[in-house]
């Protein structure tokens, strides 16, 4: 079998994708939107089972889906869907110090990953997710 395009091109795809979100954002720094993907990916993963978490990273492109899971631990308390406010301030605070995310993160995001994966793929898996899915992933 030969290696699959995603996997052939997930760094160029990747770096697409963090140009999208510098340009959308007008973020200069490449670290800040880094940060600022795993910090709306975290939020988001901590309001899933582990079956529904896997089933979000499956949709993801190859580097998104490695930072989805990454540093992950599946015994994590799970949390509620809450306030986006609430939601994005949580977001913020991933390396606390360091991260310069704008309030705006958990849509900046949303808007710009629709961009790099399959939308209507992420459309039917968010009516099978917990109350919540949905208006956090809306743009």
């Amino acid at each position: 079998m030969t290696i699959p395009g995603e996997y052939r091109r997930a760094s160029e795809d990747f770096e697409r994708y963090l140009d999208d979100v510098r340009r959308h954002t007008l973020i200069e720094s490449r670290n800040v939107v880094y940060t600022m993907t795993q910090g709306v990916f975290q939020t988001f993963r901590r309001r899933l089972d582990t079956a529904d978490a896997l089933r979000f990273a499956d949709i993801l492109p190859p580097v998104l889906r490695a930072i989805f899971v990454a540093d992950w631990n599946p015994d994590e308390t799970k949390h509620s869907f809450e306030d986006r406010e609430i939601m994005t301030r949580e977001a913020q605070s991933l390396r606390g110090d360091h991260n310069f995310s704008p309030d705006t993160a958990i849509r900046d995001v949303a808007t710009v990953l629709r961009k790099h994966i399959d939308a209507a793929a992420l459309e039917r898996l968010l009516k099978t997710l917990p109350e919540g899915a949905e208006e956090f992933w809306r743009p």
